[in-house]
């Protein structure tokens, strides 16, 4: 790894991993060649990105702490505000630099996504996005079947946060990193694609591969409440009373697939996210 790169990458990881995230740095040419013109990133190709991802301690060691602070506002969804004031601080960690932070649900005025956080977490190495395509003689005829990104050490106990972008600072030696192939066999990807796209509120295509962590039962319990529900489910105002400190011993929150998006957009590299179509959480 390049030295400038090793450097920003250390200085985000100082900002980012002691509250449960990772950091990949990627080039933005492996992510544009991937996709077609409507959904590539308008910077050059050897433009640095690193692609971050939250791991299962992050609900301990982010969102509980945030939650607690004076920084939630009402009406906009707890992980999502966590998330952002996290990205932000990479931001003030490097002044000097100039960054465009795109979180992975931000979406331009016409609702496609600005970036499709699972080819990205793909083209970083960070974890591999197994689709259709990569299943021979696929059983599935005429079904519409949404990817997922397995990551080699947590599974599908994870989920793709955003990347951060840094125009001007381009690094064309930067060495592509492959993500590693933990679910090899065809009946594997077979069990996982159908467990993620038929069966995800089991939770079970999370373990395609033995993780070294999963979520905690009340992360399952967080995000298998209806959006609408959770603020309650955390011992804080609803949107319609007026907004307060949260309560000090507020229950908790988790992690749910989210359903794959838009089928129309959800093929081979185009699926958006870490999970299925219209499922309740992240």
């Amino acid at each position: 790894m390049e030295p400038k790169v090793a450097e920003l990458k250390q200085k985000i990881e100082d900002t980012l991993c002691p509250f449960g995230f990772e950091v990949y740095p990627f080039q933005v040419a492996w992510y544009n060649e991937l996709l077609p013109p409507a959904f590539q990133l308008l910077l050059p190709g050897p433009t640095l990105a690193f692609l971050v991802l939250s791991t299962p301690a992050m609900f301990d060691q982010a969102l509980k702490p945030f939650l607690q602070s004076c920084h939630l506002r009402m009406l906009t969804d707890p992980v999502d505000q966590c998330v952002a004031y996290h990205l932000g601080r990479v931001r003030e960690s490097l002044p000097e630099l100039q960054i465009e932070v795109i979180a992975d649900y931000e979406v331009h005025p016409n609702r496609r996504p600005k970036i499709l956080a699972q080819t990205a977490a793909h083209v970083a190495g960070a974890a591999y996005y197994y689709q259709r395509q990569d299943v021979e003689a696929d059983p599935w005829g005429n079904q519409h079947i949404s990817g997922v990104c397995i990551h080699p050490r947590f599974g599908g106990w994870f989920a793709i946060r955003g990347v951060v972008l840094l125009p001007g600072i381009e690094v064309p030696d930067l060495p592509p990193r492959k993500p590693h192939d933990c679910v090899p066999t065809r009946a594997a990807r077979i069990a996982l694609l159908e467990g993620f796209n038929f069966h995800w509120r089991d939770w079970t295509y999370r373990d395609a591969v033995t993780p070294q962590e999963r979520y905690s039962e009340e992360q399952k319990a967080y995000f298998s409440t209806p959006p609408a529900q959770r603020l309650a489910l955390l011992g804080l105002v609803q949107p319609s009373e007026k907004p307060s400190s949260p309560s000090p011993d507020f229950p908790f929150t988790t992690h749910t697939p989210k359903k794959p998006g838009n089928p129309s957009r959800a093929r081979s590299w185009l699926s958006p996210r870490v999970s299925p179509p219209a499922s309740p959480g992240p």
